[in-house]
């Protein structure tokens, strides 16, 4: 039973995926209700019911945006489509301040980028136009839903619609 669910606010805004285990605990106490079902059963030894497929928490949660949201090296190289942002390199990849911390720079999503070993070396401990390298692409907080992506290799079909409404 290590099946994804998507786990929607009361708002039907998408707030993250969870194992279908979790998604039934939350159903049995009467957190969420499932919107969509997989077609499968769960069985206990009391009863079954349809395995979860999206769910709705029956309460609102408020959800961080942009910089409240923690910077992880998995999320940048995600938000980054797994490429250097100096060379576009796909290979020994790192993550480089764009500003050095040494010269003041943060740690904060419009600070840090994806870079191959071979340029983070070579921009070292200087700003980007001391080192003559600029990342290709604007730093930024990743897309609220880049942190759905980043849980499950593919979006199911069932899940889309809720994915859509709320980019919409």
């Amino acid at each position: 039973m290590g099946d994804s669910v998507l786990v929607l606010n009361a708002t039907y805004e998408p707030l993250n995926v969870c194992t279908a285990k979790r998604a039934i605990v939350l159903m049995l106490k009467q957190k969420a209700e499932a919107l969509e079902t997989s077609g499968r059963l769960f069985h206990s030894t009391a009863m079954s019911f349809p395995l979860p497929d999206v769910i709705r928490l029956n309460y609102f949660v408020k959800v961080p945006r942009g910089e409240a949201r923690k910077v992880s090296r998995r999320a940048v190289l995600a938000r980054d489509n797994h490429s250097c942002q100096y060379c576009g390199s796909r290979s020994h990849l790192t993550i480089d301040h764009v500003i050095p911390r040494s010269r003041g720079g943060a740690t904060t999503w419009d600070n840090i980028v994806t870079s191959c070993a071979p340029c983070n070396a070579r921009k070292g401990d200087r700003l980007p136009r001391e080192a003559g390298m600029h990342p290709r692409t604007n730093p930024r907080p990743p897309d609220p839903f880049a942190f759905i992506h980043l849980a499950v290799s593919e979006i199911r079909r069932s899940w889309r619609r809720y994915l859509e409404y709320a980019a919409a």
